[in-house]
């Protein structure tokens, strides 16, 4: 069974775990280390290293990232702050680490892993993941080929605010949100969503997914919505995957 290292890198945690990438499986522990504040290059670096070691792994490693990602680059800064922008990440672990790292936006790693083995398999037409935690990530998939950093939470929304910003699950804690008054923004994002893209089907994961029986009922969007099968794992399970691939 080959094992491939996946590391899921967030706005509040760095998480990893060996991966059977055929299966789908977490072969390992998944460990799961606070994001250090300020979360600059050389401290998540630092805890990379440090996760990395805890696993006493050596390969070949799939790490994905809450920015735009193009070729390894940054090219947003999302939250994790401006020294990241347009920094080579995969560069940067690979220094911290001695390993190579493919590095993937965090919404197309979840939906990759969703798409090749969760909930996505058989669903044909325009599929759209969308990951709801810390921020709001989107994946786009055209007849299972992903195409890479698609980001609806970043439009626009009332008062010129980004839809992330709004309708988060980070948003929902910090202003005590009822799961009615958080469920009405929710719908309203997939509706635009809907409207902007026309998705054949929605794949609903990221940690509010969990949760999703709290708000099925509130939801007006017509479009089929589908619950990711890895939940909070399909990030570290698709940058895994990614590695894979370019091995």
């Amino acid at each position: 069974m080959a094992q491939t290292l996946g590391i899921d890198i967030g706005g509040s945690g760095i998480k990893g775990a060996l991966v059977d990438t055929d299966s789908g499986e977490l072969a390992s522990e998944r460990l799961r280390i606070p994001t250090p504040r300020p979360a600059t290059p050389a401290a998540v670096a630092d805890t990379v290293r440090q996760l990395v070691s805890e696993l006493d792994y050596s390969g070949p490693v799939g790490c994905c990232f809450p920015t735009i990602v193009v070729d390894g680059v940054a090219k947003s800064a999302s939250n994790m702050g401006e020294e990241w922008r347009d920094l080579a990440v995969d560069e940067a672990l690979s220094a911290a680490t001695d390993l190579p790292f493919t590095v993937l936006n965090d919404a197309d790693a979840a939906g990759m892993a969703e798409m090749r083995l969760g909930a996505g398999v058989g669903l044909d037409g325009l599929v759209i993941t969308i990951t709801v935690g810390t921020g709001i990530g989107s994946a786009l998939f055209y007849q299972g080929q992903l195409i890479p950093n698609l980001e609806l939470g970043h439009m626009a929304g009332k008062g010129g605010i980004s839809i992330e910003t709004w309708a988060s699950d980070r948003v929902r804690k910090d202003e005590g949100l009822s799961w009615e008054e958080w469920g009405a923004r929710f719908d309203k994002f997939l509706n635009r969503a809907a409207r902007v893209c026309s998705p054949d089907h929605f794949i609903l994961g990221g940690g509010v997914s969990k949760k999703y029986d709290n708000f099925r009922d509130l939801l007006t969007v017509t479009t089929p919505i589908h619950v990711a099968r890895f939940r909070n794992n399909a990030g570290i399970i698709g940058a895994a995957m990614a590695a894979v691939d370019r091995d």
